[in-house]
């Protein structure tokens, strides 16, 4: 700090505020080995300067009686424009340092120096303030750096996840002939249900963004099951789908095998719904038999994201079936059993589902 720095330099600027000449001459002089200095004849032109050079300055010598704007009203103004962390010290410099009022403390001001200034005194006295302002604004520079960084890796370990959950999930859809699109469809039209009806009352965005990636992963347990099955063209036996249905128990096994699964905070929500996307409300579904409300909200905006997509694509075993004829087998209870709730909210957005697909073949 021996040599004048440059205005564009870093916390390096020291703003002298006094309507006298000859006061700003004898504190700048003090001062101009060690800081770029700037003048000001008024409390309205000192803020201005501040203003400009924010990012510069990292002290203010301010007098309290001056014409346009005293020091009292440029110390609120200070106040009001600055947040807490980002204020510039402010030190008064005053002939009368015993009438300094009790305000003056309450809106920031660091210290008061008493005119004449002594030189020693006043150059001890604010550079020590300067060097914990600047070493307080370098810790929180280096913490918001480090929160950046943090949420960059957390992000990246958060992008990688997801894709190796929907990598996993995709791939099953492939071994079935499926294209892929399926899965996404599935995590959009939950997504959908759960933002935009009462079926998600009380879930958080957070947990709605976990439903649906969760979602994705309904039916990994096909994993387990084997070609000929999976992919037969035709109806299947009793016996093939006995064993296709323990694709539920399969996936809700297979993701608890997966250490890292565990701790992912899909996991309770993706072990449920791999389970008892099957269930029904008449308590007639699989694997467990659960009954009405026994089955989670996201377990039920699942199992009709399914059947939807499943009715109206086309599949190994079946064409598709038209919108219009889906959505009837739907409210008909042709496909599953429903709860009333389920359903009302499914056909108040199921204009927008449509509109899902729509996006899928553009």
């Amino acid at each position: 700090m021996d040599e004048p720095k440059s205005p564009s330099s870093m916390l390096n600027t020291l703003l002298i505020v006094d309507d006298s000449e000859m006061n700003r001459a004898i504190l700048a002089e003090i001062f101009k080995q060690s800081y770029f200095i700037l003048e000001a004849g008024d409390g309205a032109e000192g803020l201005r300067l501040l203003e400009e050079h924010r990012s510069q300055v990292c002290a203010v010598l301010l007098d309290v009686q001056m014409p346009v704007m005293d020091g009292m009203e440029m110390l609120r103004r200070i106040n009001a424009s600055f947040a807490p962390d980002r204020r510039p010290p402010v030190f008064l410099i005053t002939a009368e340092a015993s009438q300094v009022s009790r305000e003056a403390y309450r809106l920031g001001v660091m210290d008061v120096i008493e005119k004449p200034v002594v030189p020693y005194i006043v150059t001890r006295r604010v550079n020590s303030v300067v060097e914990l302002f600047r070493n307080r604004r370098a810790l929180a520079h280096m913490v918001q750096r480090q929160e950046e960084e943090i949420r960059r890796q957390t992000q990246t370990i958060v992008d990688l996840n997801r894709g190796m959950i929907e990598a996993l999930a995709t791939s099953i859809e492939f071994r079935s002939s499926e294209s892929g699109e399926h899965v996404h469809r599935i995590h959009d039209i939950t997504g959908l249900l759960l933002r935009r009806t009462r079926l998600g009352d009380g879930l958080s965005e957070e947990q709605i963004q976990h439903i649906a990636l969760a979602s994705i992963m309904h039916d990994v347990g096909k994993i387990a099951i084997a070609d000929a099955i999976l992919n037969k063209p035709g109806r299947l036996t009793p016996e093939e789908y006995e064993i296709m249905k323990t694709h539920t128990v399969q996936g809700a096994r297979l993701l608890e095998r997966i250490p890292q699964m565990r701790s992912h905070p899909i996991f309770p929500y993706a072990c449920d719904i791999a389970r008892h996307h099957h269930e029904r409300w008449d308590g007639r579904g699989y694997p467990d038999g659960l009954r009405g409300d026994e089955i989670t909200v996201w377990a039920q905006a699942v199992s009709i994201a399914d059947v939807y997509d499943a009715l109206v694509s086309k599949r190994i075993y079946k064409d598709a079936f038209g919108v219009e004829q889906a959505l009837e087998m739907i409210r008909t209870g042709a496909c599953g059993v429903f709860s009333p709730q389920l359903l009302d909210s499914f056909f108040s957005v199921e204009h927008e589902i449509r509109r899902l697909y729509r996006r899928k073949e553009n």
